[in-house]
């Protein structure tokens, strides 16, 4: 997810010559597959007929959906809604991380100096209601996000971008505050509305109007609820763009939620959709068998990608005095028995995770390299010397390890901390027990849970499992209210300034933002500006590693496991796919934008 950039034959000297008008595609590192004039992606099926539809649980855990504005910070919108109803001015594919083609913008000026961007609109672009997309629409669009009204995050994922300008109707500027290259990605990338949603109503007040967007889909049915359809729209602009064809076949495309994963898997069983991504390994293993199974009206497959793994782990609230001290985070990292779980709880189908960015370029491994010490040395007198030696790996439980030896560690950890074994608790100088409280919107995890919390009660520490509703478990999140949570971040190809939010200092401070640990390091914001000025894939990677080698010896989680393969349940027969499975994708994405009903289901 991530402007039009110059033609590949100029990216060299664009710094040194003036970009002129015409260019279809705008690559980060210069590096653009598709020439002006392509037709379509290689990936889709460029004659794939239209029609049928799709029915989906999504892959997040909400259990209803309470506005219909997925750009403000309380409540719930509905999953799908920013894909298929928001346009933007330049669209990314499957195969290339860090280029965009040209979508609601027809071509782009990007400055000598990097610090601007100039988009085009193409005339043919219109909203929902057929009005013609503007460059006061685009202006609008950003102005809005930005704002106090809109989710807080949104500000620190434009933080570089001073202002929109409309330069004529349909003309817009954008002005940067650096020469960061990857800033027309960014704003190539934000979702453009028009000016009559919501009019004459603060933004956050927007809830239930419905969006007047320029995507492929609109809402079938408006009301609140637990499902919600998108139709087609048989008049979408786009629907011939070369970045659009092939893609969006179906007439309908509908989620479903489910209150538990039994009722989820039953509905799948009983034909009330017909896609569902797995995500719980004893359920792959065991439940995935039977009549519909073996006839083959239900498959179980595994989808290969080259995406980076997910990170997935245990998160402290550094905001919590008690987690403040490294050692004693460190010490509960020893409590997790991977090898243990993976064995009996897995069915060994999960991979260990000891860094950040897993299975990819960015994962840090051995010594330091030269190009990750000419980012670290730098800042040697604010980083734990720990980060210029071995990378980080998960404790482990395998031979010749055991659990019982990883927490007498941990428990020489906790006492150099300050916090000892007596009255029949672990406790600290002032005799207070150490509790912690996980916050949880998920009840199957208490299975998951029970290892570590049993592994923490021969500490003296008593974990206490919270689980809530959705809801709750978001907006407890997002005001920063929980001592212990786990979480899952999908992988990046082209990881960027979404990482201020994540990992930034300022993002601690700010309601709602992904940085839920509270990690406010000046050391981790220096190196995240190397990786949003990288110039070059290898100086991004570099960046990213040294940024990995920071964030684990923080021990700021307790990495847990990650899956290699997208494992999917779904009806075969009314589904047709194309030939090629692209090497970069999100499952649920894929599976509503190139695949196509089969004559039974059109």
């Amino acid at each position: 997810m991530r402007g039009l950039l110059l033609l590949p034959a100029l990216a060299l000297v664009a710094l040194l010559a003036t970009p002129s008008w015409g260019a279809h595609a705008y690559a980060q590192f210069g590096d653009i597959k598709y020439p002006p004039g392509f037709t379509h992606f290689d990936y889709v099926n460029p004659q794939a007929p239209k029609g049928g539809e799709i029915r989906m649980v999504p892959p997040t855990r909400p259990t209803n959906f309470d506005k219909f504005n997925p750009f403000t910070l309380r409540g719930t919108a509905p999953y799908g809604i920013g894909t298929l109803m928001f346009d933007t001015l330049l669209v990314g594919n499957s195969e290339e991380p860090t280029t965009a083609y040209g979508l609601l913008a027809e071509d782009v000026q990007v400055a000598p100096d990097r610090l601007s961007a100039t988009f085009r609109l193409d005339p043919k672009a219109r909203f929902h209601h057929g009005k013609p997309v503007l460059a006061a629409d685009v202006v609008h669009s950003f102005r809005t996000l930005i704002s106090k009204q809109a989710a807080p995050q949104f500000r620190t994922i434009y933080a570089e971008v001073k202002d929109a300008t409309a330069v004529d109707e349909r003309t817009v500027r954008f002005d940067f505050a650096s020469a960061n290259p990857e800033l027309p990605l960014i704003v190539g990338g934000m979702p453009v509305f028009s000016r009559d949603w919501g009019a004459g109503k603060p933004f956050d007040q927007v809830v239930s109007d419905i969006p007047i967007g320029s995507g492929p889909y609109r809402i079938g049915d408006p009301r609140m609820g637990r499902d919600i359809t998108y139709v087609r729209d048989p008049d979408y602009w786009a629907a011939r763009h070369p970045t659009r064809r092939g893609h969006y076949n179906f007439d309908r495309i509908t989620f479903k939620i489910y209150l538990d994963e039994t009722s989820r898997f039953e509905g799948l069983k009983a034909g009330e959709f017909d896609f569902m991504r797995e995500f719980i390994s004893r359920n792959w293993a065991r439940q995935y068998t039977g009549r519909a199974f073996e006839s083959g009206e239900l498959a179980k497959r595994a989808f290969a990608n080259q995406n980076p793994g997910d990170f997935q782990g245990y998160v402290f609230n550094l905001r919590s005095p008690k987690f403040q001290d490294v050692r004693v985070r460190q010490a509960l990292g020893y409590a997790m028995d991977f090898e243990w779980m993976n064995r009996q709880l897995f069915y060994n189908l999960y991979k260990r995770v000891h860094g950040y960015f897993p299975n990819s370029e960015f994962h840090a491994e051995g010594m330091p390299k030269p190009d990750e010490l000419a980012i670290l040395e730098p800042l040697r007198h604010q980083l734990d010397p720990r980060v210029f030696g071995p990378a980080y790996i998960s404790p482990s439980t395998a031979a010749p390890h055991g659990l019982r030896e990883n927490l007498r560690k941990a428990q020489a950890l906790l006492a150099e901390a300050g916090w000892t074994y007596r009255d029949g608790a672990l406790r600290n100088a002032q005799g207070e027990p150490f509790t912690i409280e996980f916050l949880s919107d998920q009840p199957s995890l208490v299975r998951i849970v029970m290892p570590f919390e049993k592994a923490l009660e021969k500490l003296g520490i008593r974990l206490i499992y919270r689980v809530v509703d959705f809801s709750l478990a978001k907006q407890k999140m997002d005001e920063f209210d929980f001592e212990l949570t786990t979480t899952r971040i999908p992988g990046s190809t082209a990881p960027g300034s979404e990482l201020l939010e994540r990992f930034g200092s300022e993002a601690a401070k700010t309601k709602g933002s992904s940085n839920i640990w509270g990690i406010a390091d000046p050391a981790v914001d220096a190196i995240l500006q190397k990786v949003i000025t990288a110039k070059t894939r290898p100086q991004l990677s570099a960046a990213m590693r040294a940024l990995d080698r920071v964030l684990t010896h923080g021990h700021y989680s307790i990495p847990q496991y990650y899956g290699s393969d997208f494992l999917v349940g779904y009806r075969p027969r009314r589904f047709e796919l194309p030939a090629t499975i692209p090497p970069y994708y999100d499952v649920h994405n894929w599976a509503m934008s190139t695949w196509w009903g089969s004559p039974q289901n059109r």
